[in-house]
């Protein structure tokens, strides 16, 4: 009512204004060179106008009649412009965030979004962020094991990489997992960062007796106890799978909290596979779900509502309600949270499917997206993963790739303009490094000794429980990339447990995982440890590399080889045999290996003491290090006869 008034008003001003020309055009044609006291129009006028004469009459008369027309100009153009929509009056704080709403934030289209631009651009609208400059942003992942461990960086590259605020993550992990994130989070250091564990072996009993057919076992579950998992002042958090990567910043889909309306406590993005529609197959029968159901890879969670809602009761009896005829989930805690927004649809938010472009075999994700710029967040919710059939997944798995092999080095920035906790692991790295001389010759090699390599431990799935006779022996050895062909070799020769420190840059890392996972040799071992160490720097760290290593033996005794050193056949065994014999248990003693070179490039391995001794009265094998040091063979107490 109140447009329509103001539009009528100015309609009248308008029409005033078109008849008030014509009036004083007759009344300067009837005048003539009567001398008229001038009427100012304006101030300005009242001041500037002293008329002298017929002349000067007709001249302010002029001028009175341009102001007039230009006046007249001003009340079109604005009676020309289409009227605001009255939400672009209200007081900004109505809208928390939704000003500056564009298509590809709401999923509208091309006119929406123009009105949209309209609002945001009016001169009544006070602009305010959605986030603070300085909001901690929480995140929750449910991590376990070696595999999920080395997936979810590439999850927390992207996050880094697009985010403009401070970050808290909670990771629900089982021992494995803590051990490689809180190794490899301790070592990057990245400001503005902070992370915390949950032990989800704590929380298996609350999942547990729900039957699972999901890959991803009984920790495909625990989304649904993150109420009583995380602390209990937390309000809000985003729970992400560790299949996802980010396209954007993670603040706007942390903005997204504020649409949230009435009693909505979960934002989720729709299903955009026929899962739920049950039409997938002959007699498929999916859990209840809304429609094509929700997807749970991106969740919008408000804790403090659910808890009021009583969230752990709600879950349970649908739960096993359900179970009763069901028997189990085939899609682990989603089944369960389509069934409770069946019965609840008011608890839901629904997002815009772009905060999830779902990449399996089945889903319809095209239709989430025009543009790039309109993808915001990529989930592989595939067994297949980067091997699932789409039509754009050329450009989705070269996204994926950059971040699986951006130096992560490289997000080590500061946030500038706001406070962050105390690092003193950090400071005082500062302040060392500060003291150092840069004009001193050996200020690069004085500054490696208090560089911080970034490591992850275990890089590959680890699984090897030592001997009870504690006489367990592991191989600990350090290699770069082009030392990459010997492992196979030494695979062979030892049997026992090895631990190995790489020192690989971010992309080398992934190609040591496809040479890896293409040899049957390395992927038949389970008692090998792989020990990434990222490089930094120009020098090659050998004593951090080793120490590495030895810290992740644990066996009681361990062999410290170079990794060109190919250790005889049997070797594990008898060395296990000497711990026996010469009662290293009760003694201190270390065993020196005696080590042989060649310069041959092909050699038949001697598999007996007498094909040695043959191989060194041939001139095939030498001492280690002959020709620098005869005398090297005193160290040894190796009887040559």
């Amino acid at each position: 009512m109140l447009g329509m008034c103001r539009g009528r008003r100015k309609f009248l001003a308008a029409s005033l204004a078109l008849l008030f020309i014509p009036a004083l055009t007759w009344l300067y044609l009837s005048v003539g060179s009567f001398q008229v006291k001038p009427l100012p129009l304006s101030p300005l006028e009242a001041q500037s106008s002293t008329p002298v004469g017929g002349a000067g009459e007709r001249q302010a008369l002029e001028l009175r009649v341009r102001a007039v027309e230009e006046e007249n100009r001003a009340l079109r153009r604005e009676l020309s412009r289409p009227p605001r929509s009255p939400s672009a009056r209200l007081p900004s704080g109505g809208h928390r965030g939704n000003q500056n709403r564009t298509h590809s934030e709401e999923g509208t289209g091309d006119n929406e979004g123009q009105k949209a631009a309209a609002v945001g651009n009016s001169s009544d609208c006070v602009h305010q962020p959605a986030v603070d400059k300085c909001e901690t942003i929480h995140v929750a992942i449910v991590c376990a094991g070696y595999n999920a461990s080395r997936d979810v960086v590439t999850l927390v590259k992207s996050v880094l990489f697009h985010r403009r605020n401070p970050l808290h993550f909670h990771f629900i992990t089982d021992s494995i997992a803590q051990q490689i994130l809180s190794s490899l989070f301790h070592t990057w250091m990245v400001p503005a960062v902070r992370v915390d564990f949950y032990d989800a072996d704590e929380l298996k009993s609350e999942v547990s007796w729900i039957p699972n057919k999901h890959y991803s076992g009984i920790y495909g579950l625990m989304k649904l106890v993150l109420t009583k998992t995380l602390p209990s002042d937390l309000q809000r958090v985003i729970v992400l799978d560790t299949d996802i990567t980010f396209a954007t910043d993670i603040a706007e889909l942390w903005a997204v909290f504020h649409k949230f309306k009435g009693q909505q406590v979960l934002g989720l993005v729709e299903n955009q596979s026929d899962w739920y529609l049950g039409n997938l197959w002959k007699n498929h029968r999916p859990w209840p779900a809304l429609g094509r159901g929700f997807n749970t890879g991106v969740i919008l969670l408000l804790l403090d509502r659910l808890r009021k809602l009583r969230w752990e009761q709600m879950w349970r009896l649908t739960a096993e309600r359900e179970l009763m005829s069901m028997l189990s989930t085939s899609l682990a805690d989603q089944d369960i949270f389509n069934a409770v927004i069946k019965q609840n649809p008011f608890l839901v938010h629904q997002l815009p499917c772009f905060w999830n472009v779902q990449l399996s075999d089945h889903t319809r994700s095209e239709k989430c997206y025009k543009d790039v710029s309109d993808l915001k967040v990529i989930h592989w919710n595939s067994p297949k993963k980067l091997r699932v059939k789409n039509k754009h997944v050329e450009f989705f798995r070269n996204l994926y790739l950059t971040f699986l092999e951006y130096d992560g080095n490289l997000l080590r920035r500061e946030l500038f303009g706001c406070p962050s906790e105390a690092d003193h692991n950090s400071e005082n790295l500062q302040k060392t490094l500060s003291e150092l001389d840069e004009d001193d010759p050996c200020y690069e090699f004085r500054r490696e000794r208090f560089t911080v390599h970034r490591t992850h431990l275990y890089f590959l799935h680890y699984e090897y429980e030592p001997s009870s006779d504690s006489t367990d022996v592991t191989l600990v050895a350090q290699l770069s990339m082009d030392r990459l062909q010997m492992l196979e070799a030494i695979c062979k020769h030892w049997e026992g447990p090895i631990s190995l420190a790489l020192y690989l840059s971010d992309a080398e890392a992934q190609q040591f995982l496809r040479y890896a996972q293409g040899s049957e040799v390395l992927m038949s071992r389970g008692n090998v440890g792989y020990h990434i160490v990222y490089k930094e720097g120009q020098f090659y760290p050998v004593n951090l590399l080793r120490n590495v290593a030895m810290r992740q033996v644990n066996t009681p005794y361990m062999f410290l080889s170079d990794i060109d050193f190919l250790p005889m056949y049997g070797l594990y065994e008898y060395l296990r045999k000497s711990v026996v014999q010469l009662e290293m248990a009760n003694t201190k003693k270390a065993l020196v290996v005696p080590a042989f070179e060649t310069l041959r490039y092909r050699l038949s391995y001697p598999k007996s003491k007498a094909e040695l001794l043959s191989q060194l009265d041939m001139g095939t094998l030498f001492t280690f290090r002959f020709s620098f040091n005869k005398t090297l063979q005193q160290f040894f107490s190796f009887p040559c006869a």
